[in-house]
């Protein structure tokens, strides 16, 4: 290689390295402005970092107050669930504090009734001036046409003229007359009689004790066989010295007429200078009622074997040996026959199921009850058709006429036209069959139209009010209301068995309690056949005195003859 050629390359070299210096100055350059930005991307990093710790800890202070706001959100929520609750709550308290209310003031005005007021439940819908419009059209008289109507003027005032006395009391034609024959003081020889004056006098003979003397006269037999005497006739009691008459006089008097024993004791002594003291009335009374003991049972037996029964309950107060001058609380339970008119009293020690229950265990047929709970159970028994009383859902509307007296008092309409209907039929003497046609006719279409009131009204009465009590006791019973239009024999309410059980309310005011529970049992018995004497028109005292005549010799497969509505007591 020559000089030249060195040279050359090592100018290129040179240039090379100059070239070289040159880049790396260069790269120097932007090494410093990498640096530079690199310097200015940090401080914009820094910076960023600081604005977002900022942002961090502006969204931290921000979700801070936003679980602040929820807290205090769901603190308000409770506190308007609280406030609402605690409104709901003094609502309730002051709904039921007005139904008290309302049920206060209602028994403040029945208490008040029953002291001062009358105990009439009658009802006059659509009455002007109290008085009731009649079911029929009635052509209006003149004032001269009607002599009792007529009124004369007098000031300034009219004045109505009294009606005519009707008279004294006719007196009956079976009562035996005595004719007393009165004379005038003066001489009337050669006088003719041309008539008589006559006036009736009701007079009143006390009644009289006598002695039943039987003399029966001994024979001696021939030849010392022996001696012959007349038989006695059997007796009520046997060697007893109480007779038919004067035990049925006893037991009638304390049953029907509703006198104690001991104030019979005391009439006896008084009147008759008889001292028969109580405690052998009392044993008299239960000699009695062994006696008849088979009859209560034959009458027990034919009522229950009716297809259709209405049946109530009545307390009796009964001495209780347990408790020492206390008493415990029995109570009658009453069946009634309105077919046959038959009424029959149980005694039961208490009101629960198990006593009619046992009596009605082989009961088929209609069961005609109030609403006592009890009664229920029989409504759901496969044979039993369970009717309840339209009289005791009168009642309670009848009672709500100060509550509500528009909407109570369309109730009591449409129940007096239902009655009315009953009523006509009675008039008219119709046959089962005919009073059944005429309900379907007429009573039909009146309950299905209050069927339906009623169960839109009840939705908005207040339940403890008077007015609601009265729809929830008629619309929870409604079916059982309605089945009396199933048949023309039933009745469309159960005060045939109310009436019946009035003699036991009223006598046990008198003799306030039974001695014992079979004392309640006898009396039950005594009751049952004076009830049906009354439902059958029969004398009791009759009734009972040829009883206690016939009954110690009479056949125990005809027993059924001496029952009030069978004996002849002609």
């Amino acid at each position: 290689m020559s000089v030249k050629q060195l040279r050359e390359l090592v100018l290129e070299q040179k240039k090379k390295v100059r070239l070289m210096e040159k880049k790396s100055d260069d790269s120097n350059m932007l090494v410093q402005v990498l640096e530079q930005k690199n310097d200015q991307l940090e401080k914009l990093v820094h910076t960023a970092e600081q604005k977002n710790n900022q942002l961090e800890k502006l969204v931290h202070t921000a979700e801070h107050k936003n679980d602040q706001l929820e807290k205090l959100i769901q603190a308000t929520e409770k506190e308007i669930q609280a406030v609402t609750e605690e409104k709901e709550s003094l609502l309730k308290k002051y709904q039921d504090m007005l139904e008290k209310f309302s049920s206060m003031q209602f028994e403040l005005s029945q208490l008040k009734r029953l002291i001062y007021g009358s105990k009439r439940e009658r009802f006059i819908s659509g009455a002007e001036d109290g008085q009731m419009a009649l079911p029929f059209d009635v052509e209006t008289t003149s004032q001269e046409e009607n002599g009792e109507a007529a009124t004369e003027e007098v000031s300034s005032f009219q004045r109505r003229k009294r009606k005519n006395h009707p008279g004294r009391l006719t007196l009956p034609d079976h009562l035996p007359v005595e004719e007393i024959i009165i004379e005038p003081e003066e001489d009337v020889t050669g006088l003719k009689c041309i008539g008589h004056e006559v006036t009736d006098e009701l007079e009143y003979i006390a009644a009289i004790l006598k002695i039943n003397r039987y003399k029966r006269p001994k024979y001696a037999r021939e030849d010392s066989e022996g001696v012959i005497c007349g038989d006695l006739p059997s007796r009520p009691i046997d060697k007893g010295i109480a007779g038919p008459g004067l035990l049925s006089h006893i037991l009638v008097s304390k049953y029907v007429y509703h006198l104690p024993l001991y104030r019979q004791s005391q009439r006896f002594k008084t009147e008759h200078q008889v001292d028969i003291p109580r405690s052998t009335l009392g044993g008299w009374q239960s000699g009695i009622a062994n006696l008849v003991r088979p009859l209560y049972e034959e009458q027990k037996r034919q009522v229950l074997g009716q297809g259709y029964l209405q049946v109530d309950e009545t307390p009796i107060q009964v001495l209780d040996p347990k408790k020492q001058g206390k008493t415990h609380r029995g109570y009658y339970w009453v069946y009634h026959s309105p077919i046959q008119r038959m009424v029959l009293f149980d005694y039961q020690e208490g009101r629960g199921r198990e006593g009619p229950r046992k009596l009605l265990s082989d009961f088929k047929g209609y069961l005609q009850t109030d609403g006592y709970k009890v009664y229920d159970w029989f409504g759901k028994q496969k044979d039993i058709t369970l009717m309840s009383c339209m009289a005791h859902a009168r009642r309670m509307f009848e009672k709500a006429l100060s509550d509500d007296q528009k909407r109570a008092g369309y109730a009591m309409t449409e129940i007096q036209k239902l009655y009315h209907v009953e009523r006509l039929a009675r008039e008219q003497r119709l046959s089962p069959e005919q009073r059944h046609e005429l309900r379907l006719d007429e009573s039909l279409p009146i309950l299905n139209e209050l069927g339906k009131w009623m169960a839109a009204q009840v939705r908005a009465a207040l339940p403890k009010s008077p007015f609601g009590k009265a729809l929830i006791y008629s619309v929870g019973r409604w079916d059982n209301l309605i089945n009396y239009l199933r048949d023309g024999y039933l009745e469309i309410d159960n005060n045939l068995v109310e009436n019946a059980i009035r003699p036991a309310a009223l006598g046990r005011k008198n003799y306030l309690f039974a001695g014992s529970h079979a004392g309640a049992q006898r009396a039950a018995m005594f009751y049952s056949f004076f009830a049906t004497c009354k439902n059958n028109n029969v004398d009791p005292f009759s009734w009972l005195k040829k009883v206690l005549e016939i009954i110690p010799d009479y056949p125990a497969n005809k027993l059924s003859d001496l029952l009030p509505q069978n004996l002849d007591l002609s």
